[in-house]
């Protein structure tokens, strides 16, 4: 679904991101992992078209949109859950989830589905987005981004700040989206074991470089855990 070559980025002279490559497919979580500042949030703004790449390509579903706006990315199929959420604090939750309907006709309903991952979100519907606690508000922030039905989801450390029982239930509804093989799910995250549990690919990243992959079901064998805490 996801095809990443040769990805160079640069802020100023550093250079951040060098010479990415990898694959995310479909039906599949892909967790890319990496201490604070070694290039995980600028990957996924540059698969989002946030930040501009300097050189190398980025393909979905064989069509590539390396050059492509957000907004353009969008109408193709990538839904993306920034870092901190991001949501639209004074809009009720039913407007911010309109947002993620934005390019499609005004008359176009909110997917029902959407209700029945995060139930939540139908009882506070009404209710200002600023008003939710953090983890209904990354609830919020991730159904918005499904709400088009993408075929690439991007989320940016989706458990940071969250109490344990909602890190649970986003951790069940990301499961559920990968196993039914109709989008594939590309997560940086810092909290190992959340992590663990559903990848089923992983990429640790240091300074800008994917230093090592492997499949997830093999990542305590082959010492993920252990580099993490270094």
């Amino acid at each position: 679904m996801l095809k990443v070559e040769g990805l160079n980025q640069y802020y100023g002279g550093s250079h951040i991101l060098r010479n990415l490559g990898f694959e995310a497919k479909l039906g599949e979580v892909t967790v890319v992992l990496g201490r604070n500042g070694v290039g995980k949030t600028t990957l996924l703004k540059s698969l989002m078209g946030v930040v501009p790449i300097k050189t190398g390509s980025i393909t979905l579903d064989g069509q590539d949109i390396s050059h492509d706006a957000p907004y353009e990315r969008v109408r193709k199929g990538v839904g993306y859950v920034p870092q901190g959420r991001e949501i639209f604090g004074r809009l009720t939750v039913e407007e911010n989830l309109r947002m993620g309907l934005a390019y499609k006709p005004g008359s176009t309903p909110i997917p029902a589905e959407l209700f029945e991952l995060f139930p939540v979100l139908q009882q506070m519907i009404h209710r200002r987005g600023g008003d939710l606690s953090g983890g209904q508000q990354q609830q919020l922030a991730i159904a918005r981004a499904l709400a088009a039905g993408p075929k690439l989801l991007i989320l940016d450390e989706p458990t940071e700040g969250i109490q344990p029982s909602i890190i649970k239930d986003i951790g069940r509804v990301i499961r559920m989206l990968a196993d039914r093989k109709t989008m594939a799910i590309v997560l940086v995250e810092q909290f190992y074991d959340f992590a663990a549990e559903l990848a089923d690919q992983y990429l640790v990243m240091e300074r800008g470089e994917i230093i090592q992959r492997g499949r997830g079901a093999d990542m305590e064998a082959e010492g993920v855990r252990q580099r993490m805490s270094i």
